[in-house]
């Protein structure tokens, strides 16, 4: 007669490699888009364009900074960290859909970072407030490499979209009943108490179980 071996079967090596992808592609992508958001953010309230505005027959310095210039990337990236934290709270298509929106997010902050770079209407706006000239322009016009950090911010909150559309669905769900593998674990059996052996009976009243129900 054969026997069962209560030897456990190795998972195989296709499975564990998997496994460890996953994890690689899910750190990476967190990483990568809350790095990009917090550049993103911190990089626009920078200096973005300087130049001088004439005011009485003197000139005077006039700046700008991101938010000044274009407030799309700040609200991006915001945008960007939401969805960010949304992959985990949903699964198939709703992951598909805010991995997209993510990656969607760091595509339009870097477009609109990168035509701030050389954009000059917040700068003569602000010439026009202090001359009290609405037709005043800035002179000797000028930009920081700040738009172009803000840029490069957004491309690692654009590359996060990327992992989490290429990788999120071998991602776990937040507050998933599920082990590493992906599968449902399997229910616990409630232990079994032996009324004729002592040390059950003791076990059960340590438990805080009634060791005669059932008996």
């Amino acid at each position: 007669m054969g026997y069962v071996s209560a030897v456990p079967v190795p998972q195989p090596r296709a499975a564990r490699a998997a496994v460890s992808g996953g994890r690689r592609s899910l750190a990476a992508a967190l990483l990568l888009g809350a790095l990009g958001a917090t550049v993103v953010l911190l990089s626009a309230g920078q200096i973005w364009a300087e130049g001088t505005a004439s005011v009485g027959g003197g000139s005077v310095p006039v700046e700008a900074d991101g938010g000044t210039v274009t407030g799309v990337p700040t609200a991006l990236a915001i945008v960007g960290l939401a969805a960010l934290f949304a992959v985990f709270a949903v699964r198939r298509t709703g992951r598909t859909l805010v991995a997209a929106l993510l990656a969607l997010s760091g595509a339009g902050a870097a477009l609109a970072a990168v035509l701030g770079a050389s954009d000059s209407a917040a700068l003569d706006a602000e010439a026009a407030r202090i001359s009290g000239d609405t037709a005043a322009a800035v002179v000797g016009l000028s930009h920081t490499v700040w738009p172009y950090v803000t840029a490069a911010g957004a491309v690692l909150i654009l590359l996060a979209g990327l992992f989490a559309l290429r990788f999120g669905k071998s991602w776990p769900a937040m507050g998933g009943r599920y082990e590493r593998s992906g599968t449902p674990r399997a229910a616990r059996k409630a232990p079994t108490t032996d009324p004729d052996r002592p040390e059950d009976l003791w076990k059960a009243l340590d438990r805080g179980e009634d060791p005669t129900h059932g008996a």
